[in-house]
Protein backbone atom coordinates (compact mmCIF):
# COMPACT_ATOMS: atom_id res chain seq x y z
CA UNK A 1 0.00 0.00 0.00
CA UNK A 2 1.59 3.36 -0.88
CA UNK A 3 1.25 6.00 1.84
CA UNK A 4 0.08 9.62 1.02
CA UNK A 5 3.11 12.22 0.35
CA UNK A 6 2.18 15.00 3.02
CA UNK A 7 1.17 18.08 1.84
CA UNK A 8 2.97 20.63 2.67
CA UNK A 9 1.61 24.60 3.29
CA UNK A 10 2.92 28.23 3.50
CA UNK A 11 3.17 28.11 7.32
CA UNK A 12 5.11 24.87 7.26
CA UNK A 13 7.08 26.28 4.79
CA UNK A 14 8.06 28.90 7.01
CA UNK A 15 9.17 26.50 9.85
CA UNK A 16 11.91 24.88 7.58
CA UNK A 17 15.10 25.88 9.77
CA UNK A 18 17.83 24.70 7.01
CA UNK A 19 19.57 27.63 4.33
CA UNK A 20 18.29 25.26 2.00
CA UNK A 21 15.91 27.17 -0.89
CA UNK A 22 12.14 25.66 -1.57
CA UNK A 23 9.43 26.19 -3.30
CA UNK A 24 5.94 24.24 -2.87
CA UNK A 25 4.13 23.30 -6.06
CA UNK A 26 0.96 22.12 -5.49
CA UNK A 27 1.14 20.94 -1.68
CA UNK A 28 4.43 19.22 -3.21
CA UNK A 29 7.56 20.58 -1.05
CA UNK A 30 10.71 20.50 -3.81
CA UNK A 31 13.99 21.85 -3.22
CA UNK A 32 15.27 24.65 -5.23
CA UNK A 33 19.13 23.94 -6.18
CA UNK A 34 21.48 26.85 -5.81
CA UNK A 35 21.92 28.90 -9.45
CA UNK A 36 25.54 28.54 -11.03
CA UNK A 37 27.21 31.47 -12.03
CA UNK A 38 25.99 31.32 -16.21
CA UNK A 39 22.11 31.57 -14.15
CA UNK A 40 23.19 34.21 -12.03
CA UNK A 41 24.58 36.48 -14.78
CA UNK A 42 22.02 36.20 -17.49
CA UNK A 43 19.44 36.72 -14.23
CA UNK A 44 21.20 39.77 -12.91
CA UNK A 45 21.61 41.40 -16.33
CA UNK A 46 17.93 41.01 -17.22
CA UNK A 47 17.27 41.81 -13.93
CA UNK A 48 19.37 45.13 -14.16
CA UNK A 49 17.42 46.08 -17.65
CA UNK A 50 14.01 45.32 -16.12
CA UNK A 51 14.52 47.56 -12.89
CA UNK A 52 16.28 50.41 -14.81
CA UNK A 53 13.44 50.66 -17.04
CA UNK A 54 10.88 50.27 -14.40
CA UNK A 55 12.30 52.77 -11.98
CA UNK A 56 12.60 55.16 -14.60
CA UNK A 57 9.34 54.70 -15.80
CA UNK A 58 7.70 54.71 -11.85
CA UNK A 59 5.44 51.70 -12.77
CA UNK A 60 5.88 49.48 -10.08
CA UNK A 61 8.52 47.07 -8.69
CA UNK A 62 11.04 44.79 -9.80
CA UNK A 63 12.41 41.40 -7.25
CA UNK A 64 15.05 38.85 -7.43
CA UNK A 65 15.41 35.60 -6.18
CA UNK A 66 15.12 34.58 -3.42
CA UNK A 67 12.02 36.39 -2.70
CA UNK A 68 8.66 34.14 -1.59
CA UNK A 69 5.91 35.01 -3.84
CA UNK A 70 2.74 32.94 -2.10
CA UNK A 71 0.10 32.49 -4.95
CA UNK A 72 -1.77 30.24 -2.90
CA UNK A 73 -1.73 28.10 0.17
CA UNK A 74 -0.09 25.07 -1.37
CA UNK A 75 2.32 27.22 -4.12
CA UNK A 76 5.06 29.01 -2.95
CA UNK A 77 7.39 29.97 -5.51
CA UNK A 78 11.10 31.88 -5.95
CA UNK A 79 11.08 33.13 -8.77
CA UNK A 80 14.14 34.39 -10.86
CA UNK A 81 12.95 37.75 -11.63
CA UNK A 82 9.47 39.46 -10.70
CA UNK A 83 7.52 42.88 -11.59
CA UNK A 84 4.71 44.01 -9.97
CA UNK A 85 3.07 46.93 -11.23
CA UNK A 86 1.85 50.03 -8.96
CA UNK A 87 -1.61 49.19 -9.20
CA UNK A 88 -0.84 45.95 -7.63
CA UNK A 89 1.52 47.07 -5.36
CA UNK A 90 -0.68 45.96 -1.97
CA UNK A 91 0.41 42.51 -2.64
CA UNK A 92 3.42 43.32 -1.37
CA UNK A 93 4.05 42.71 2.48
CA UNK A 94 7.77 44.47 2.79
CA UNK A 95 8.45 42.13 6.26
CA UNK A 96 7.04 38.56 4.76
CA UNK A 97 6.77 38.42 0.85
CA UNK A 98 4.40 38.86 -2.17
CA UNK A 99 0.80 37.61 -1.36
CA UNK A 100 -0.72 37.31 -4.72
CA UNK A 101 -0.47 37.54 -8.46
CA UNK A 102 2.53 39.51 -10.18
CA UNK A 103 2.62 40.89 -13.37
CA UNK A 104 5.11 38.90 -14.81
CA UNK A 105 7.27 36.61 -13.89
CA UNK A 106 10.86 35.07 -14.86
CA UNK A 107 12.25 31.94 -14.82
CA UNK A 108 15.96 31.52 -15.87
CA UNK A 109 16.11 27.89 -17.02
CA UNK A 110 18.75 25.52 -15.65
CA UNK A 111 18.90 21.91 -17.19
CA UNK A 112 18.01 20.68 -13.42
CA UNK A 113 15.17 22.90 -13.75
CA UNK A 114 13.56 21.91 -17.39
CA UNK A 115 10.90 20.23 -16.42
CA UNK A 116 9.33 22.17 -13.17
CA UNK A 117 10.09 25.60 -14.96
CA UNK A 118 8.87 24.68 -18.03
CA UNK A 119 5.57 22.42 -17.64
CA UNK A 120 4.83 22.84 -13.56
CA UNK A 121 5.96 26.63 -12.88
CA UNK A 122 3.83 27.24 -16.02
CA UNK A 123 0.87 25.61 -15.35
CA UNK A 124 0.43 27.11 -12.03
CA UNK A 125 1.50 31.14 -13.29
CA UNK A 126 -0.94 30.33 -15.85
CA UNK A 127 -3.72 29.11 -13.27
CA UNK A 128 -3.37 31.74 -10.85
CA UNK A 129 -3.28 34.52 -14.20
CA UNK A 130 0.58 35.74 -14.02
CA UNK A 131 -0.10 37.85 -17.55
CA UNK A 132 3.44 37.41 -18.73
CA UNK A 133 6.01 35.02 -18.08
CA UNK A 134 9.30 34.54 -19.56
CA UNK A 135 11.90 31.54 -19.86
CA UNK A 136 14.89 32.43 -20.25
CA UNK A 137 17.29 29.36 -21.95
CA UNK A 138 20.88 30.70 -20.95
CA UNK A 139 22.64 27.96 -22.42
CA UNK A 140 20.48 28.42 -26.03
CA UNK A 141 20.78 31.98 -25.92
CA UNK A 142 17.13 32.57 -26.26
CA UNK A 143 13.95 34.03 -24.16
CA UNK A 144 10.63 33.05 -24.64
CA UNK A 145 7.70 35.60 -23.46
CA UNK A 146 4.34 34.31 -22.49
CA UNK A 147 1.57 35.91 -22.52
CA UNK A 148 -1.96 35.12 -21.37
CA UNK A 149 -4.62 35.04 -23.89
CA UNK A 150 -8.05 36.10 -23.57
CA UNK A 151 -8.95 32.11 -22.52
CA UNK A 152 -6.38 32.70 -19.62
CA UNK A 153 -4.22 30.44 -21.65
CA UNK A 154 -0.27 31.15 -22.58
CA UNK A 155 0.88 31.88 -26.08
CA UNK A 156 3.84 32.89 -27.18
CA UNK A 157 4.15 36.89 -27.54
CA UNK A 158 7.71 37.43 -28.39
CA UNK A 159 10.51 34.99 -28.47
CA UNK A 160 14.34 35.23 -29.70
CA UNK A 161 17.75 33.74 -30.41
CA UNK A 162 20.76 35.14 -30.34
CA UNK A 163 21.74 32.54 -33.01
CA UNK A 164 18.70 33.05 -35.19
CA UNK A 165 19.82 36.89 -35.59
CA UNK A 166 16.62 38.05 -33.32
CA UNK A 167 18.42 41.43 -31.90
CA UNK A 168 15.73 41.77 -29.17
CA UNK A 169 12.36 40.20 -27.40
CA UNK A 170 10.07 42.95 -26.10
CA UNK A 171 7.20 42.50 -22.80
CA UNK A 172 3.54 42.80 -23.75
CA UNK A 173 2.58 43.80 -19.86
CA UNK A 174 5.41 46.54 -19.46
CA UNK A 175 4.73 48.99 -22.18
CA UNK A 176 7.79 49.94 -24.44
CA UNK A 177 9.86 47.61 -22.07
CA UNK A 178 12.38 45.50 -24.63
CA UNK A 179 15.35 44.64 -24.65
CA UNK A 180 18.54 43.61 -26.64
CA UNK A 181 19.48 39.65 -26.39
CA UNK A 182 23.30 40.39 -25.99
CA UNK A 183 22.41 43.08 -23.08
CA UNK A 184 21.55 39.40 -21.30
CA UNK A 185 23.64 37.01 -22.71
Amino acid sequence: MKTAEKEWTYEEYLKLDDDKRYEIIGGRLVVAPAPRPRHQRVSRNLEFALWNYVRNEKIGEVFYAPIDVVLGDKFVFQPDIVFVSREREEIIDEDRAIFGTPDLVVEVVSPSTLGRDTLEKKEAYEKFGVKEFWLVYPEMKCVEVLALNEQGKYEIYDEGCIEEGKGEVRSEVIEGFKVRLEEIF
